[in-house]
């Protein structure tokens, strides 16, 4: 707070200490500080970003910070794809903003740095969520699609799946890359798919691809399957 005061009215954290007081970034020994482009000020031990009018501003336990979006925009100016990637990640898992929404907000951003690196990252096929956070941006979808709530991680035919909705007899299993990416990982998809089927279920796979950057193919094919169904 004493380093915005210290610098103007219109000033907010920025960079790293708005990532850490986001809880996105560890906290790093500098402390950066965003002011409209007129305001010419140094302060010791504060790094000083001038920058046009118009940036979307927080406020966080009463400390001015710029928004989740501005932050990650600033980040990705900074930090190694890994770090980035997981910032990106712990901002959806703490409902901050998701990347879908994150990609929709760069497209309506004015260009500045940045935003080209943060949309390579997010568009990037190895981009990846945790298994839980798929798990939960799936849930969204289902939702969106009016459809009701299934079971999670629940043991059928003597694997775990996903999702299930016993009354439509259907089971979903989300692919994060960590777990499904090798030929001996893909087979062992393959025999519980066919195990679930000759048990009479209907088995649909849906990659982190497609839940995260295909949301409304997902939901238009997961609405098409449910309805066949019922």
């Amino acid at each position: 707070m004493a380093a915005t005061l210290a610098c103007g009215p219109h000033a907010c954290i920025s960079h790293h200490g708005a990532g850490w007081l986001w809880g996105i970034v560890e906290w790093r020994d500098r402390l950066d500080v965003v002011v409209p482009a007129r305001v010419h000020r140094r302060r010791p031990g504060i790094w000083v970003h001038r920058r046009l009018a118009g940036d979307a501003h927080r406020r966080l336990k009463g400390i001015p910070l710029t928004d989740p979006v501005d932050t990650l925009i600033d980040l990705a100016c900074e930090l190694p794809d890994p770090l980035l990637e997981r910032a990106i990640r712990e901002a959806d898992r703490l409902d901050l903003v998701d990347p879908e929404a994150l990609r929709a907000a760069l497209d309506a951003t004015p260009r500045r740095p940045g935003i080209g690196r943060l949309r390579s990252v997010l568009d990037a096929p190895t981009f990846e969520l945790t298994d839980s956070e798929l798990e939960r941006r799936f849930l969204r979808l289902v939702h969106r699609a009016n459809l009701p709530s299934p079971l999670t991680q629940v043991w059928l035919s003597a694997y775990r799946v996903d999702f299930y909705w016993p009354t439509l007899g259907l089971v979903v299993e989300t692919d994060g890359l960590t777990y499904h990416r090798t030929a001996s990982q893909q087979k062992e998809d393959r025999i519980r798919d066919q195990a679930h089927t000759a048990a009479g279920l209907t088995v649909l796979r849906f990659t982190a691809f497609q839940v995260n950057f295909e949301p409304e193919r997902t939901v238009a094919t997961l609405t098409a399957v449910v309805s066949r169904l019922r």
